[in-house]
């Protein structure tokens, strides 16, 4: 159980999201909401205020009548529902009704209590609004996604509810829940903010550190094939550069590495006198793709903790308009549901997340030329060569996804385009950066599977199995009980998405 209070950590939000915690409002959560629902509905009597008594966006200099307030935010919810595209991942819906929780539970919204409870009970009841990827443009928040969310919680448009598509109304007769009534501006508070963009970017990030810890065990695994020197991921090498992703990267190369019997120490092979050949047999040095490991997944670290940083800030903000300060006894216009910072998060995530594919894409064809790593046959066939392909065919799918993540990885957040009649003249797109690098994020998992099916192949090739670490022997166990040893040729992508499954839910 998680309980809805002053902070919520990115830890709490994310055993909600994917363990499944249960939500619970405290009472200091539902008393600081329902002071503010209560001073709003006192201060709006005579004055004008955006969205509750005013039209919206270009439409804010009409007045409403007062008789007219409430349907205003009916109307605004059901025009807005526009979405189209594929239905949103239930995991970045499930955290966007979390972020959007979070975000009214602060207390500058002005709502009625009756939102904060039945969106919890959403959560709890694993209730799944139906959101599409395609609507918002992430200025005036993620207000066609929003909508959606809104849609439901006033007992229309569908849901997703034990695996099947449904009207709302038949899935909270089922389970005895009230939709909301609207009671000043809960239309409006639902939808002006950045919740859908920070959500899908909160599984965003969940996913990319499970992605940078496969890519590092990976590239220990790799480094053991090749019986590589250890100095290159040393302390005294790395400690030389102030980069802390960098750092930590190789820290947790030399942990993954610690128990195995095949890397080597430079000092016992070039380092002895005894090398005197006009050519060295022995590489001096590896390809980059194995050598500078910390300097490449360093970079990627670091972004991913700025960028989960970012989303917990966002998170635990007000990002509405206008703002309710209960303290001051005042309302503040202004843009806090402008998603421009997690649409650059966005796109930096993606950036690296792509170069963490490049990585990976790379070390791949090391392992399947022969030319280069001279001591595996072409595509780590096990096979008779010229009659069996080995890994040879998947590695086309291999280039093929990682070239799409490299075109994919153009930034969103420079694309604005004036709309709204003029009125959002500079959007983010955050929405979309952070469909967008989702979709950079699967494409990795694939690459990734690819690559650790050849890796446990080499493995058997070299008969390295009761040599590499316990880390790396616990992951070729693993994917061996998923794809066992082959020679001969098969159908693959069964294999291939079952060790992408793997990967995912590891």
């Amino acid at each position: 159980m998680n309980t809805i209070n002053e902070f919520l950590s990115l830890k709490e939000f994310e055993a909600i999201v994917f363990d499944n915690n249960k939500v619970e409002i405290s009472d200091v959560v539902l008393d600081r909401v329902n002071k503010s629902f209560e001073f709003l509905k006192e201060f709006s009597g005579n004055k004008v205020i955006y969205g509750v008594n005013t039209g919206f966006g270009p439409m804010a200099q009409y007045r409403i009548k007062d008789e007219d307030r409430l349907q205003l935010q009916y109307n605004l919810i059901r025009s807005h529902s526009s979405g189209t595209g594929k239905p949103l991942n239930p995991l970045c819906v499930k955290a966007a009704i979390l972020a959007r929780l979070n975000t009214l539970s602060l207390g500058n919204s002005g709502v009625h209590p009756s939102l904060i409870h039945l969106m919890k009970e959403l959560i709890n009841k694993d209730i799944t609004p139906l959101i599409f990827e395609h609507g918002g443009v992430g200025a005036s928040g993620d207000l066609v996604q929003l909508a959606h969310l809104a849609l439901v919680l006033i007992g229309e448009g569908e849901v997703f509810y034990k695996g099947e598509r449904r009207p709302t109304q038949e899935v909270f007769e089922l389970e005895n829940l009230k939709p909301i009534q609207v009671e000043i501006r809960e239309g409006l508070a639902l939808m002006n903010g950045t919740s859908v963009m920070t959500g899908i970017g909160v599984v965003n990030v969940h996913n990319a550190n499970k992605l940078l810890d496969w890519s590092l065990k990976f590239s220990c695994a790799i480094n053991e094939i090749v019986q590589a020197y250890d100095d290159h991921y040393s302390a005294e090498l790395n400690n030389t550069k102030r980069h802390k992703g960098q750092r930590e990267v190789a820290e947790r190369m030399r942990t993954n590495l610690a128990d195995s019997t095949l890397i080597r120490k430079r000092e016992d092979h070039l380092y002895t006198g005894e090398n005197t050949e006009d050519v060295f047999k022995e590489k001096v040095q590896e390809y980059y793709s194995l050598r500078c490991v910390p300097q490449i997944l360093g970079p990627v670290l670091e972004t991913i903790n700025n960028v989960a940083s970012i989303l917990e800030d966002e998170f635990n903000s007000a990002n509405d308009n206008p703002i309710i300060d209960v303290k001051n006894q005042h309302v503040y216009h202004g843009g806090n549901f402008h998603g421009d910072y997690i649409s650059l998060e966005m796109d930096k995530l993606k950036v690296v997340i792509t170069k963490l594919t490049m990585l990976a894409e790379r070390q791949l064809n090391y392992l399947l030329n022969s030319k280069i790593n001279e001591i595996l046959p072409p595509f780590v066939n096990l096979g008779t060569l010229g009659f069996n392909f080995g890994m040879q065919g998947v590695q086309f799918t291999a280039t093929s996804t990682t070239a799409e993540n490299q075109m994919l990885s153009n930034p969103m957040y420079i694309h604005s385009i004036p709309n709204n009649n003029d009125n959002q003249d500079i959007v983010s797109m955050g929405t979309n950066a952070a469909v967008i690098t989702s979709k950079v994020i699967e494409n990795s998992f694939e690459v990734l599977a690819i690559e650790l099916i050849t890796i446990v192949q080499a493995i058997d090739y070299l008969e390295q199995k009761d040599a590499i670490s316990s880390v790396t022997r616990k992951m070729y166990d693993d994917v061996r009980k998923i794809i066992p040893t082959f020679s001969q040729d098969q159908v693959m992508y069964p294999f291939v998405q079952n060790v992408k499954d793997y990967l995912i839910n590891n």
